[in-house]
């Protein structure tokens, strides 16, 4: 499993949830009665769209804080990655060096 999948899975589920729950269909049902009521019953549904976008404009905002700071976090863990990844070929380079050295100094003093 890549590395980078775990602190991502740690920031988005808590809010599944919430998103789901946003998500799933509240608004008022359209029914056909008299004319007053059509009125009142658009007005009603113009008040809970206008309310839902709000909610999810507040939501986009904060689901976007939670994937700069993922971002960032990942940012970090490919630098560390990276700096392993060197050392450690660093560390090979040397023991291919030192093997063959050894290999020359024993071919050398058969």
């Amino acid at each position: 499993m890549p590395a980078w999948l775990i602190p991502a899975l740690k920031a988005v589920l808590p809010h599944v949830g919430t998103i789901v729950s946003v998500a799933a269909p509240a608004f008022t049902k359209k029914k056909t009665d008299a004319a007053d009521t059509q009125a009142a019953l658009l007005q009603q549904q113009i008040a809970e769209l206008q309310i839902a976008a709000t909610q999810n404009a507040k939501l986009i905002r904060e689901l976007a804080e939670q994937l700069q700071t993922m971002v960032t976090a990942l940012e970090k863990a490919a630098a560390i990655a990276e700096a392993r990844h060197r050392r450690t070929t660093l560390l090979n380079g040397v023991a291919i060096v030192s093997s063959v050295v050894a290999l020359g100094s024993v071919l050398a003093a058969g």
